[in-house]
């Protein structure tokens, strides 16, 4: 059987040495959208050098990329088809804002594997300190297709209730039809998201949008929205991956303002407002 959860849960952490320098930054920020308008004051927060601002979620590809699902695939006990991964949630907490430019120790471990019947999910944790201590830690849900049905742990199952009454906000962040090939270069190389026959094969109808790219692009809106462009104030940012994003479609991505949080859902303007992003929620300072 591909997987081991006994084996997967009892393997040791995995640590290894990061590294990043404000053209990542800059090119991070480029992958999810950012510089348009180009000498926007707003927008060169996130482009230019000199007034650079760190966006949290770059801490899902700070060191050419989180270890996400090709680091939970590699985990002992951890065996499947990557033409069958997706995905499937994403959890950030940051403990202090993130540096320009940095170095790190990233620390890794599976502290879940989950029997959902037809799926296994498997959740890899990484932390991440530099000198001065913890900077963020972060937990990547795997979904795993054809691979449940051992009799395992089905896990946690409770969904915050869907957010009531109209949106505060709600704003449309259009893609562009290279989305993809641009946000890959910042680490995340899986061929889903470039490689036409790999995404057929796949199930989709073409290559498909980084889930991440669509995270980040989520946040910045919140941030520029209703934090004043203060990359500061938030604290963690949690999502599940309910759909696909194919480049060039636009995002809307709703928002709801509660003490301390933003409530957030984004669906796929081109195809009927399909779900993207669910279950989604930006704690803040």
């Amino acid at each position: 059987m591909p997987i081991d959860a006994a084996k997967a849960l009892a393997a040791g952490p995995r640590s290894g040495e990061i590294a990043w320098t404000a053209t990542d930054v800059q090119l991070y920020h480029l992958g999810i959208g950012a510089g348009v308008p180009a000498t926007d004051p707003g927008e060169l927060r996130y482009t230019l050098e000199s007034r650079l601002h760190v966006l949290p979620s770059f801490a899902t590809v700070a060191g050419a990329g989180s270890p996400g699902v090709i680091g939970a695939l590699s985990m002992p006990g951890i065996e499947a088809d990557l033409a069958r991964v997706l995905h499937g949630g994403q959890s950030l907490t940051v403990h202090r804002p993130i540096p320009v430019r940095g170095a790190a120790t990233a620390t890794s471990r599976v502290t879940g594997v989950y029997d959902k019947g037809t799926a296994a999910v498997v959740v890899l944790r990484t932390d991440v300190a530099d000198a001065d201590g913890p900077l963020w830690t972060d937990d990547a849900r795997i979904f795993l297709r054809g691979e449940g049905g051992w009799g395992g742990d089905r896990g946690p199952s409770v969904r915050p209730d869907p957010p009531r009454g109209e949106p505060d906000r709600t704003v449309d962040r259009p893609t562009r039809e290279d989305q993809a090939l641009l946000y890959r270069l910042t680490g995340d190389r899986n061929p889903l998201h470039a490689d036409p026959a790999f995404a057929e094969a796949a199930g989709f109808e073409r290559p498909v949008l980084h889930g991440l790219c669509t995270y980040g692009i989520t946040l910045k809106a919140v941030v520029d929205t209703l934090l004043g462009g203060d990359v500061s104030r938030v604290r963690s940012y949690t999502t599940r991956f309910a759909g696909v994003v194919y480049p060039g479609e636009t995002l809307r991505v709703r928002m709801w303002r509660r003490e301390g949080a933003v409530r957030v859902a984004v669906s796929a303007v081109d195809r009927d407002e399909a779900p993207v992003l669910a279950d989604t929620v930006v704690a803040h300072a």
